[in-house]
């Protein structure tokens, strides 16, 4: 059988398609969120500790991907995990109680880590080989996945549609598509002699950093939005997943234009202005009297966030303090970490002191993107 190519259509294809599975399958999480709090009775704190297995199961995934795809390439990797995501997603309305379902969160967890990690990889070999920037096209193919996967799971739950028929819908859209992908994965990956993960260093710190407060921002938005806009009267509870939709295809517009508004304006101001709009965004979203006002604010956070993490994971790549893979890697996994175990972080601060005061503290963090742009662009590291 012919096999693909790093560079050819095909490969690329394959790469796009787990990015819109990995996107598709984790937004579909956040719908369930309301309905999840009020069929187990839980208060903001166990949800918190039920978001923290997601990212416990997230992390530990993480930590042997890397030794995984070099011993085995990235394909046995990403197809046992992206099957693995899709199953585990089927099973969340199983859980009748609250143990139950931190275990299923943590398998979600983990097979979403562990595919995001194998397909970054994946398409960090195969943009080498296009020889051109595909990485912002790469992340717009998860937001997309991420507008579908709320957009299909809010409509059904608005129809009145039983949880575990809804799940088991969108999972067998994830299956079709990673069928889709399978044959068409690169079949080696990177083998390579030498450590497979350290902690970043130098100038990777920063911009490990400031992807894993980037990431955390759209964890935020996926795990908390929606009871952000329900609990105080924005919205009805079928309705809560419109936040999270917003948000994600204003980031799929940006980052579909990304890769040229990066040529054109170059990757400081597109941090810079990224980060300044985006911290608008949470102000209007804070700040919103009615539903309409509140979108805005998801809009603003969306478009202004959308090219930062291709920005950071191109400058990864460019940066001197670090082989590039071991950079990309490590910025991988702080990054993931970020959007998967952050969001646990804002269910203890939401149970002290609200969910309002949460997100703006996680603004105050966002505004660390545009204070450090000039430093991670600088062309003398």
């Amino acid at each position: 059988m012919h096999l693909p190519s790093a560079d050819s259509p095909a490969s690329r294809l394959a790469t796009r398609l787990l990015f819109l599975v990995a996107g598709f399958g984790y937004s579909c999480w956040a719908p369930l969120v309301p309905f999840t709090k009020a069929s187990l009775g839980i208060d903001e704190h166990v949800l918190g500790l039920l978001f923290l297995c997601i990212g416990t199961g997230s992390i530990a995934a993480m930590a042997v991907t890397g030794p995984l795809t070099a011993r085995f390439g990235s394909k046995p990797v990403i197809v046992g995990s992206g099957f693995g995501f899709a199953a585990s997603l089927a099973l969340l309305p199983l859980s009748d109680t609250t143990f139950t379902l931190g275990l299923n969160l943590a398998a979600f967890g983990a097979t979403l880590g562990a595919l995001d990690v194998a397909m970054n990889l994946h398409a960090v070999e195969v943009e080498r080989a296009a020889g051109k920037p595909l990485m912002s096209g790469f992340h717009a193919l998860f937001s997309i996945g991420g507008f579908s996967g709320a957009a299909l799971m809010t409509l059904l739950l608005s129809k009145r549609f039983e949880l575990l028929d809804s799940t088991l819908f969108c999972a067998s859209l994830m299956v079709v598509l990673m069928i889709l992908a399978t044959p068409r994965l690169l079949r080696s990956g990177e083998r390579k002699e030498g450590p497979l993960f350290v902690l970043p260093r130098g100038l990777v710190l920063v911009i490990g950093a400031l992807a894993c407060i980037t990431f955390l921002v759209e964890g935020a938005l996926l795990d908390w939005s929606a009871l952000l806009i329900t609990d105080n009267g924005l919205f009805p509870v079928a309705q809560g997943g419109l936040g999270y939709i917003f948000f994600s295809v204003a980031m799929t517009a940006g980052r579909l234009t990304g890769d040229a508004i990066a040529s054109r304006i170059g990757d400081h101001k597109t941090m810079l202005y990224g980060g300044g709009i985006a911290l608008a965004g949470f102000v209007v979203l804070l700040t919103a009297s009615t539903g309409a006002i509140a979108l805005l604010g998801f809009v603003l956070i969306g478009l202004g966030c959308s090219n930062i993490v291709p920005v950071l994971f191109r400058r990864a790549a460019a940066q001197k303090a670090m082989p590039p893979g071991l950079a990309i890697a490590a910025i991988s996994t702080t990054g993931y970490a970020g959007i998967l175990a952050g969001p646990a972080g804002i269910g203890f601060v939401a149970k002290a002191t609200g969910l309002p005061v949460a997100f703006w503290m996680l603004a105050g963090l966002l505004a660390l993107v545009p204070c450090f742009a000039g430093v991670v662009t600088a062309d003398r590291h």
